[in-house]
């Protein structure tokens, strides 16, 4: 079963393989008959409606949208979705984000709107600037690699140790205040689970240094929004970069839209490409029906 909205695209590509697709709120189905799902977000409860999954596939690096549902099958493998197109292009985003912050491009931007010749030092050089990725797994960890090359300050925090060139690793409960005190740019790239919902609050930002920037691409459920919006306003944080929102779409009357410390993006650092997520079900279909081993398969304790 595909998620709504696919169209019969996937349904021909699968049936080529002797496979019957359907796409949930398109095509009639025998709720008996459905051995594996493929979404992102699933109503609550309905996973359980299908008796005889083998196998739910998520459509998202993150699997928060399945782990929610208090009634979701904990013996049906759950598999993230692990693409390395969607690696790249978060890291792409954040790099983005980073680079137009330390130019000061916004700044410049607005010189140009007012047509205004105004120049302006950089705050520090890149070799004195430090950045911290909070979760150093695949996501994490390409970003690092991504920002090597513009000679920033590199750390990451994690569970536990990761080994990657050039990149300080802070690990466990103990070392994350030690982490975050040395954080010029803090960018959140966590799984979403009970330990992490809400992390990005008052009692963290006040761990940053003065001047510090926030940058969630990971989850709207790991940021406190009001705790952020007074952050900024009392001056301790320098701005924030938010492409994920605890109510999505963001609502016409969040702050978040007109605060001058605030860059929103509409959840798009990385969008999950239909032909590499098609491939993805196929490998994970093929491998279920052949008796290989499913690779990325998610601890349900854990939440990744």
């Amino acid at each position: 079963m595909l998620p709504p909205g696919w169209n019969a695209i996937g349904a021909e590509r699968f049936a080529s393989h002797g496979f019957e697709a359907v796409v949930a709120d398109r095509d009639p189905y025998d709720p008996e008959a459905i051995h594996y799902f493929s979404g992102f977000r699933p109503p609550p409860g309905f996973i359980k409606t299908l008796p005889n999954l083998k196998a739910i596939f998520s459509l998202g690096a993150g699997v928060d949208g399945f782990l929610r549902d208090p009634d979701l099958p904990r013996h049906v493998p759950l598999v993230r979705f692990v693409d390395p197109t969607l690696i790249h292009e978060m890291a792409q985003y954040v790099v983005m984000q980073v680079l137009m912050i330390h130019r000061g491009q916004r700044f410049f931007d607005a010189a140009q709107r007012d047509s205004a010749w105004r120049q302006r030092m950089l705050l520090r050089p890149s070799r004195d600037t430090r950045i911290g990725m909070l979760g150093l797994g695949d996501i994490g960890g390409a970003i690092a690699q991504s920002l090597l090359p513009f000679d920033f300050q590199l750390s990451g925090w994690s569970r536990t140790r990761k080994a990657i060139p050039d990149v300080k690793s802070f690990a466990g409960a103990d070392e994350l205040p030690q982490f975050l005190a040395q954080c010029d740019y803090l960018v959140c790239v966590l799984p979403l689970t009970d330990d992490t919902r809400g992390i990005l609050d008052a009692a963290l930002f006040a761990q940053l240094p003065q001047g510090a920037w926030v940058i969630n691409v990971a989850r709207g459920g790991h940021l406190i929004e009001q705790d952020l919006i007074a952050a900024l306003d009392s001056g301790h944080l320098g701005g924030a970069v938010l492409d994920v929102f605890q109510t999505e779409p963001l609502p016409s009357d969040s702050p978040i839209w007109r605060h001058p410390k605030i860059t929103a993006t509409p959840h798009i650092a990385a969008l999950t490409d239909t032909a590499a997520a098609l491939a993805f079900i196929g490998d994970c279909v093929a491998r279920c029906e052949g008796g290989v081993p499913l690779q990325h398969v998610v601890d349900l304790n854990r939440g990744y």
